[in-house]
């Protein structure tokens, strides 16, 4: 491969690993059954991709991607995306399509279109992804860049070092839940306090099982954990593929330390994540995407209802999601209501800094509001319930 004799694209894509590969001390390349990579539609990464494209790169394992942003579903909606990032959307999605990339733009690959089993190895980015495939399906990925997932794509291998070794997936934290997680906000909640506390360890929770959490709140748990801290992976004793208790979690080591999360931490973070405004300009739903039980739970409380006219409400979501909404009626519904079900869209793009900078949104998820942020759009982060009443109110 690195020799060419395979083609330009898969020498670029094994140079690339091959640097990875002795940055971290990796003494060889192992194969991979899977992978998905993270573009945004930029200027760089379009480059990226067309590099690969132009050098006629084609994937060799089945390879998903992350959400862009339907542009046309804004102008039909009314509100515009400019020339520009359109153009470079077109040009990530035809680069993504001669280079073989399945065109599902989903965050929750694993939900649908790339479900990784226990042992598998695989190179996903997106951070949530990586998450739940090492934590839930009990598979190997480490924290892949989306250039670099790209590139193990192309040549079916990675480096063989972090994550993907059994030392290197044992727990360092004991984490104790002392605070009532009633949904999957309060696990959105308390993923982003953990992950400023502990940062890249891998926390080990013991007294979860008991209760095992939705597949929701697992996701909301592991974006959240990967957003404020660096972590790729978790133990729920009971729960886990690898950690049925906690000394097989701990893989023979004594943690770290012990840590509770209380109930007035995780209302801490909501405030510090939260502006003061009572007026609200927008909802966003769907980071990571929403599954159809919450969409479902969403046409619930709009139904017979209207949001205010002067509030979007907006619920990012997969194209195979949204067309169950729509068998299951719960598109319509929302429409009726005056909301948005909308795929192939991502709220870390900058569609939304076009439509609302210097605006405020209310969202049920810390990561939205994160990465929206430093566009000048601020949040007041709230769960599902509250978030459709500030906008049927038309403020909070």
């Amino acid at each position: 491969m690195l020799s060419g004799d395979l083609g330009p694209g898969i020498a670029k894509a094994m140079e690339i690993q091959l640097a990875i590969g002795e940055a971290f001390g990796a003494e060889r390349m192992v194969e991979i059954t899977r992978a998905h990579e993270a573009f945004y539609a930029s200027e760089s990464c379009t480059w990226f991709l067309e590099l690969f494209a132009d050098l006629n790169a084609r994937c060799r394992v089945p390879t998903t991607c992350n959400p862009i942003f339907d542009d046309s579903y804004f102008d039909r909606m009314g509100k515009p995306i400019p020339k520009e990032d359109v153009f470079y959307a077109r040009r990530t999605r035809e680069a993504r399509k001669k280079i073989g990339i399945i065109p599902n733009e989903c965050c929750t690959p694993y939900l649908q279109d790339n479900v990784p089993a226990k042992g598998e190895i695989i190179a996903f980015s997106e951070s949530n992804a990586t998450c739940y495939a090492n934590s839930i399906c009990g598979a190997r990925s480490h924290r892949e860049s989306a250039n670099s997932a790209l590139a193990a794509a192309v040549t079916g291998r990675v480096p063989l070092y972090g994550l993907l070794l059994k030392e290197n997936r044992a727990g360092d934290i004991l984490i104790k839940i002392d605070a009532n997680l009633k949904d999957d906000f309060d696990y959105h909640l308390l993923g982003y306090t953990l992950g400023k506390e502990v940062g890249a360890d891998i926390p080990i929770f013991t007294e979860m099982s008991s209760c095992p959490p939705s597949p929701e709140e697992l996701i909301s748990l592991g974006a959240e954990l990967a957003t404020s801290g660096t972590i790729s992976m978790y133990h729920i004793v009971g729960l886990t593929p690898e950690a049925p208790d906690v000394e097989t979690a701990l893989n023979g080591k004594a943690p770290k330390k012990r840590m509770t999360v209380t109930e007035s931490m995780l209302r801490k973070t909501q405030t510090a994540m939260s502006c003061e405004s009572g007026e609200i300009d927008f909802v966003m739903f769907g980071c990571p995407h929403y599954t159809l039980n919450q969409i479902r739970d969403a046409a619930r409380l709009l139904e017979g209802k209207k949001i205010s006219k002067d509030v979007d409400l907006w619920i990012l979501t997969s194209a195979a999601t949204k067309e169950c909404a729509e068998h299951a009626g719960y598109l319509q519904v929302i429409n009726k209501a005056g909301g948005h079900i909308i795929s192939a869209t991502c709220s870390d793009q900058i569609c939304w800094e076009r439509l609302y900078r210097g605006k405020v949104g209310i969202t049920d998820s810390p990561k939205a509001a994160y990465y929206n942020f430093p566009r000048g759009i601020k949040f007041v982060l709230r769960r599902r319930r509250e978030c459709i009443q500030a906008a049927l109110k038309g403020g909070w």
